[in-house]
């Protein structure tokens, strides 16, 4: 039976007693120098095979970069330019956004905006430099909510010229899945429930690709935890039971290092989060990570310890890491605008009963200013900024769900939430919105061409929540 999130997932040990192979374990390596002429990678999307979650189950019919769930793991010098070609061997049209990183308009991705599909059988090939140092992560821009459930993701890391001294540097990239009771992908795409209420949630959660049993640790061993959540619309919120992690960095940018609210981590759509976890426990136990988003909380992976200890006492190093080069906005004299989410089931809407029935016979459920997006992007944008100039966005929620809220090509300093100074003033390119919260961000617009304003569940996007700034 697939394990279905809405029993108690806590208790059922003998379907999760898998693999701790789940993570590679290579420590950091140095980051290299960077090189003469451009990092060359190729990525194939086509269909494969992977066994999500494994004997004796069948292997679930997936869509994988170079047949991996997640795709290949890029890792990359901050300052390398890389030049990725994307050859398509899907049956149907794609495209590769790179989620988080500051780059050419052209580069990012989103079709009908940046770029045409590439269509099955063609190729196209992306090119631009690492600025940033942090955690990235890729995935189509065609199709997105169909294309990304049936496997397309893949993390990007791009490494500090000084980074951190851990023992173990992984990713963690947590994903879920709706899957039938022989372990195939359910392909009811597009459905009206999913698209007016939460968005997609699965009801098998993996971790890099596998419903994950156990992660072999070593007492008083460090730990990195690149977190990536690469759902459609599952918002984690994982506490690591008897541990004490430290979160430094947010989507990729250093913060002050600080143990997480509440000892919870939470993460939606699109999201990163890099933790440093000390491994403190005795040899031999074992502690749980589990996910307590309001709902019936579930484990999703042990840290199982062994029984020879690293070392003594925990590791004595520096976790603040150096900022990235993303420009510093100006409050005084940025342009400032209001950008309201609304729709959705529960929802009220500018436009009336009428307008909104208009918008559900077109499969469409949300709406940015009152204007819902059809998936073209040809709508007017929400405002048009020249280059260099300082940007303020004073984002309301007006609906009765969550929304991860994505601006493509940069990073946005949070500065409130419902008039209250956001702790750490992260920077950030994804943002969680609570129902009926307000956010005010701020950043320098960079970059001449059309970035996308969206949120990350991607049923939520797909169903109009969706706008276009301009950059001249």
């Amino acid at each position: 039976m697939i394990r279905i999130l809405r029993e108690p997932a806590l208790t059922r040990r003998s379907f999760l007693a898998r693999s701790a192979a789940l993570v590679g374990a290579a420590a950091l390596p140095a980051a290299p120098a960077r090189a003469a002429g451009p990092r060359e990678i190729t990525l194939a999307p086509a269909p494969s095979r992977a066994a999500i979650v494994g004997a004796p189950y069948p292997e679930t019919s997936v869509w994988a970069y170079d047949g991996r769930i997640p795709g290949p793991e890029i890792r990359v010098a901050q300052g390398e330019r890389l030049r990725i070609a994307v050859d398509n061997r899907l049956p149907a049209p794609t495209t590769v956004h790179w989620h988080g990183l500051r780059l050419p308009n052209a580069m990012d991705g989103v079709a009908h905006v940046t770029q045409e599909p590439i269509a099955p059988g063609a190729r196209f090939v992306y090119a631009f430099d690492a600025l940033d140092a942090g955690t990235f992560w890729y995935h189509p821009h065609y199709a997105s909510a169909e294309q990304l459930e049936r496997g397309l993701a893949g993390v990007l890391v791009v490494e500090e010229p000084e980074p951190l001294r851990v023992d173990r540097d992984l990713v963690w990239a947590l994903d879920d899945w709706r899957l039938d009771r022989e372990a195939a992908i359910v392909e009811d795409f597009g459905n009206g429930m999913d698209t007016s209420h939460a968005g997609r949630l699965g009801n098998t959660v993996t971790l890099n690709g596998r419903v994950p049993g156990e992660i072999a640790v070593s007492p008083g061993e460090r730990l990195r935890l690149r977190l990536v959540n690469v759902a459609n619309a599952r918002i984690f919120a994982l506490r690591f039971a008897d541990h004490a992690p430290v979160v430094v960095a947010r989507d990729g940018h250093p913060v002050a290092p600080h143990e997480p609210k509440d000892g919870v981590v939470l993460l939606g759509p699109g999201m990163r989060v890099d933790l440093v976890l000390d491994c403190g426990a005795d040899p031999g136990a074992r502690a749980s990570v589990v996910d307590v988003f309001p709902r019936e909380p579930y484990r999703v992976v042990d840290l199982a310890y062994g029984r020879m200890p690293l070392r003594e006492s925990p590791l004595d190093a520096p976790l603040a890491l150096a900022p990235n080069p993303v420009p510093e906005p100006d409050l005084a004299t940025a342009l400032t605008r209001e950008v309201v989410f609304e729709g959705g089931m529960m929802g009220g809407f500018r436009g009336g009963p009428e307008t909104m029935r208009a918008m559900t016979s077109r499969g469409l459920a949300w709406a940015v200013n009152g204007v819902a997006d059809d998936g073209a992007h040809a709508m007017p944008p929400l405002l048009t900024v020249e280059s260099g100039r300082s940007v303020v966005l004073d984002l309301v929620n007006e609906t009765a769900w969550w929304h991860p809220i994505h601006l493509h090509g940069h990073a946005f300093r949070i500065l409130e939430r419902d008039g209250a100074p956001e702790p750490h003033a992260p920077l950030a390119d994804t943002a969680l919105m609570a129902p009926r919260e307000r956010m005010r961000i701020a950043f320098v617009a960079e970059g001449a061409g059309a970035w996308l304003l969206h949120c990350h569940v991607l049923e939520h996007q797909a169903g109009g929540m969706s706008a276009v700034l301009r950059v001249v």
